[in-house]
């Protein structure tokens, strides 16, 4: 089982979105999470796919991974989670674009750890129900990834998500299945 953590700033959509991977049907335009204090730990369960003839191309992919969320409340302790991580789900909010410049000073701050030179990072937009198109090519300027993915050495993946639309959810199974 690989190490996984999901951070972002406070009122990201963390919660959310991890409570729509393990399960999909639980969220709606209706569903409330309260921030996390502290951490939360979820199980993933990957969706089967229907295996086509006899081979499985999926059968030495991973079942499930555990994901241990960290709140945002809890920036300044993060580096405290660090050891062991495989992956990195860093979640912004692009329908608040307050956020995003805090957003991106915290993902700096991440991406520059020692301990996280090699980790895979899976950068979510979150709340793209929310969102009106353009915000996806804003918070990317403001976050000034095309800058920042030539100077790091970490694999960025970029998803657009929602947890009420299920928008991404099965990119994320996906990202989260690799080694």
């Amino acid at each position: 089982m690989s190490s996984c953590i999901c951070l972002g700033p406070k009122r990201a959509g963390k919660t959310h979105l991890l409570m729509a991977l393990q399960d999909p049907d639980s969220i709606d335009s209706t569903s409330y999470s309260m921030p996390t204090i502290g951490t939360g730990i979820y199980r993933i369960n990957f969706p089967v796919q229907s295996p086509s003839g006899d081979s499985n191309p999926n059968k030495h992919l991973p079942k499930s991974i555990q994901i241990l969320e960290i709140g945002g409340s809890m920036a300044p302790l993060w580096r405290q989670y660090f050891e062991d991580v495989k992956k990195l789900i860093y979640v912004v909010d692009t329908s608040n674009l307050c956020q995003i410049s805090a957003a991106g000073v915290l993902f700096y701050s991440i991406l520059t750890e020692p301990r996280l030179q090699k980790v895979k990072i899976l950068l979510v937009l979150s709340k793209m129900d929310y969102s009106y198109r353009q915000m996806r090519n804003e918070a990317l300027l403001m976050l000034q990834m095309s800058k920042l993915q030539k100077q790091i050495r970490q694999q960025v993946t970029i998803v657009e998500a929602s947890a009420v639309t299920k928008v991404g959810l099965d990119e994320i199974y996906q990202w989260l299945q690799r080694p």
